[in-house]
């Protein structure tokens, strides 16, 4: 049964949340290729570079934007070369293994990363709109959708408090012990910089 049938999708309101949802994504990819034209790059190459900017060196092996990504390394191989010739990035050489390396942004891909990271704000504006407790509910069923496909391996990589070895129960309240304080639906996170695999 298709979500994308009409027929199914219009007489049950989860193919609509699922066709809604779809069309979301549309919207993210339509606004990612308008950057992506303006600087003569593919969407994937902006993606790298601003997750580069934001994440730890440990982050930015091709092996781990692979993952992130759920690309194969060939193709974040080619994406990385790329932006190398067009010195976006630089190539840091591991000292224990010269085939090993970390990825950092040249001057000229931080820029880039300027122009380019906003690209997600007529989105960010209409949520800024809504009540606070929409935003919560909002949340707390993204936050839970991403936990289940991360859970089912459709989401591979997940850095969110879930799955952290801070998190844990007390009170029979979810605790971060990094922090030292209980989370509230609202302080969870789904790409913690503390993160560390349970």
């Amino acid at each position: 049964m298709s979500v994308f049938n009409l027929i199914n999708q219009n007489s049950n309101l989860s193919n609509k949340i699922v066709a809604g949802l779809e069309r979301l994504s549309q919207v993210f990819r339509i606004l990612l290729w308008e950057k992506a034209k303006e600087h003569s790059l593919s969407p994937i190459q902006i993606q790298l570079l601003i997750f580069i900017q934001y994440h730890s060196a440990d982050k930015t092996t091709v092996s781990y934007l692979a993952q992130e990504f759920n690309f194969t390394k060939p193709t974040i191989s080619d994406a990385i070369k790329t932006l190398e010739q067009k010195n976006l990035i630089k190539k840091i050489a591991d000292r224990n293994d010269t085939r090993s390396y970390t990825i950092q942004l040249t001057a000229s891909g931080k820029k880039i990363v300027s122009a380019t990271e906003n690209f997600a704000n007529p989105i960010t504006e209409i949520l800024t709109s809504a009540t606070e407790t929409d935003k919560l509910i909002l949340w707390e069923n993204i936050s839970n959708l991403i936990l289940l496909l991360n859970k089912q391996e459709i989401i591979s990589v997940q850095r969110t408090c879930y799955n952290c070895t801070n998190y844990t129960m007390k009170n029979e309240k979810p605790y971060c012990n990094l922090l030292n304080q209980k989370l509230l639906s609202k302080d969870v996170r789904i790409d913690c910089e503390e993160f560390e695999l349970a």
